[in-house]
C-alpha cells in the first residue's frame, strides 16, 4: 500500500473551504524587508558592475590607440624595406 498521506480538507459545514490563517506581523514585516534587502543589494551590485564598466571605458581607448599606433608602426618598416619597389597596397 501507498506511504502517502491523503489530502487533509478543511471545510466547513455549510461546505465552503476554511481560508489559511495569516502569518503573523512580524512575520510579514520580516519578509518584506527581507525582499527590499535583496533589492538594494541587486542594485548596489548592478552599479558597482556600472561602474567597473564606465572604467574600463578609458583602457578600452588607449588600447585602441596603442594597436592603432603598432599597425601604423608595421606599416611603416613594411614600407621602409621594401625601398620604393612596388607599394605594398597597390601591385
Amino acid at each position: 500500500m501507498s506511504e502517502q498521506r491523503p489530502p487533509e480538507l478543511d471545510m466547513l459545514p455549510d461546505g465552503s473551504f476554511r481560508r489559511p490563517a495569516t502569518p503573523p506581523i512580524v512575520t510579514r514585516i520580516f519578509v518584506w524587508a527581507a525582499v527590499v534587502a535583496a533589492i538594494a543589494g541587486a542594485l548596489a551590485i548592478a552599479a558597482f558592475a556600472l561602474w567597473i564598466a564606465l572604467i574600463l571605458i578609458p583602457v578600452a581607448l588607449v588600447a585602441g590607440v596603442i594597436a592603432w599606433a603598432a599597425l601604423r608602426f608595421q606599416l611603416w618598416r613594411s614600407r621602409r624595406a621594401y625601398d620604393g619597389r612596388r607599394d605594398l597596397w597597390r601591385p
